[in-house]
């Protein structure tokens, strides 16, 4: 399993997909630590059980533990915040915002890895999950901690794709079932 049997299977008509998860995973400037990461809290984010079988193992191979881990946890908690926050947004009434969430999300304040991975990290699962506030607040924190945007973009680029990757598959395999 890996990025090149996960290129294979995309059908034709998807080239551009093709050529674009070579690039934004291949190509990528982000450190090792920050593009793994991101590729597998995005993998597990998009629902793909192919995407995320064909990334895992070498994200595993290219992470330490403790970042595998955190990314792991970042694609968790996140799933949990992203429909928590954007369900809070999204109510007309705004006194919904000024309730104690009341969930536990005590990774957030010790990932167990640099925390402007992990901020990264839950940025792009929540650009899958299209949570605007998760998204302004993680952008916010990693802005503060001096990550540029070109950085920051590196991350919903691979979210994005990575996200079209495991819809076009998953919609070959109900096709052609």
């Amino acid at each position: 399993m890996s990025l090149d049997a996960l290129k294979s299977a995309i059908p034709d008509y998807a080239k551009d997909l093709r050529l674009n998860l070579g690039s934004v995973i291949g190509n990528s400037d982000l450190p090792q630590q920050q593009l793994w990461g991101t590729v597998l809290a995005c993998a597990i984010a998009s629902r793909s059980p192919r995407v995320l079988r064909e990334l895992e193992e070498e994200a595993n191979a290219k992470l330490s533990p403790e970042a595998y881990t955190a990314a792991k946890s970042a694609a968790a908690v996140m799933a949990m915040n992203n429909v928590f926050y954007r369900t809070r947004h999204l109510l007309s009434d705004p006194e919904y915002g000024t309730l104690r969430a009341g969930l536990r999300m005590n990774v957030i304040g010790n990932p167990g890895v640099e925390k402007v991975d992990f901020e990264l990290w839950s940025l792009a699962v929540s650009a899958i999950n299209g949570c605007g506030q998760c998204l302004d607040s993680h952008e916010q924190v990693l802005r503060k901690a001096g990550v540029d945007r070109e950085t920051i973009q590196e991350a919903f680029k691979i979210a994005a794709v990575v996200q079209a990757v495991g819809v076009t598959l998953e919609a070959e395999a109900t096709l052609t079932q």
